[in-house]
């Protein structure tokens, strides 16, 4: 399969996306100091679901009439949505924004192996086995084996990050199975409404009612995180995918961790540990590999 080239267009539509979801793990941080997990997903999904449901009447983009359809969209918004964005929001109670987001770039790594494994056509080559190797390589040294052996409160929350980064990987094989043809703005809308379906009940069950007499602040980081890093986030990404190809959009997971240390670091005095970046570098590595452009390069320089 040829890769598409990245126009500058592309590029920047790539970095602006980068920047709204690294953005995201600090704005879900902020509002973790006044709402529970729960609740934080709860209002992502809400309100995200609202203005994604609003741009697809604006669009006049047809809608499912099938019950197999909205069925998908319900497990895809438990996969996709409720799993990550729940153990993501619990495990930044424990650790860094900008460590969240390193864990993050292993969604690629998983969708590798995920698709290698239920689908024919994605077999495992040796340039995606060595891009595996690396990136694992990178997760465990930016988690630290002392912290594994450990096993506190800290890497129990590291461990949740990668339980979402591979519900991730298992939403993409669902979606490919199952929500194949839909327009990718009413797969998101309907994603994104399977999960407020799921979510809104037991955020109140578990940590009560939603409200809005919040702190400014905390308004400020939900409105931020649930239209601008999701619903107008979901929209730019399918812009950036039929630009780039998604062989491309991978990149976009290199770009996040930068925006997200750095605005950890200057709203929230966040620090990491060095091993954290190093592990970073070879998850990054391991990406760039799958990606395939280093690997091609290596290739050609060995002739």
């Amino acid at each position: 399969m040829v890769q598409k080239s990245i126009s500058t267009r592309a590029w920047l539509e790539m970095t602006l996306l980068a920047a709204l979801w690294g953005a995201s793990f600090v704005s879900i941080r902020i509002a973790l100091d006044e709402v529970g997990p729960l609740t934080a997903v709860a209002h992502r999904t809400l309100w995200a679901m609202l203005a994604l449901w609003a741009a697809v009447w604006v669009m006049r983009l047809p809608l499912p009439r099938d019950a197999a359809t909205w069925r998908g969209f319900l497990v895809m918004g438990l996969l996709n949505n409720v799993i990550p964005f729940g153990l993501m929001a619990w495990g930044q109670l424990h650790i860094p924004s900008g460590l969240t987001s390193i864990l993050n770039a292993a969604t690629a790594i998983f969708g590798v192996l995920t698709a290698a494994l239920f689908f024919a056509d994605e077999r495992i080559t040796s340039r995606k086995a060595l891009g595996v190797a690396l990136g694992f390589a990178g997760v465990a040294t930016a988690i630290g084996l002392e912290n594994l052996l450990a096993f506190d409160i800290t890497s129990l929350a590291q461990l949740a990050v990668i339980g979402g980064t591979l519900s991730y990987a298992l939403a993409s094989v669902w979606a490919r199975k199952r929500l194949g043809g839909q327009p990718p703005q009413v797969a998101a809308a309907g994603m994104v409404s399977g999960a407020t379906l799921i979510i809104l009940p037991l955020a109140w069950a578990v940590e009560g009612p939603l409200t809005l007499d919040l702190a400014p602040r905390t308004l400020a980081a939900i409105a931020y995180y649930a239209l601008a890093a999701t619903a107008l986030a979901y929209l730019l990404y399918y812009r950036v995918l039929a630009m780039a190809g998604s062989g491309n959009l991978m990149l976009v997971t290199l770009l996040i961790p930068p925006f997200a240390i750095g605005l950890g670091a200057f709203l929230l005095e966040e620090s990491l540990r060095p091993a954290a970046y190093a592990g970073f570098a070879l998850l990054a590595l391991g990406l760039l590999i799958l990606d395939g452009r280093i690997w091609r390069l290596l290739k050609g320089s060995a002739r």
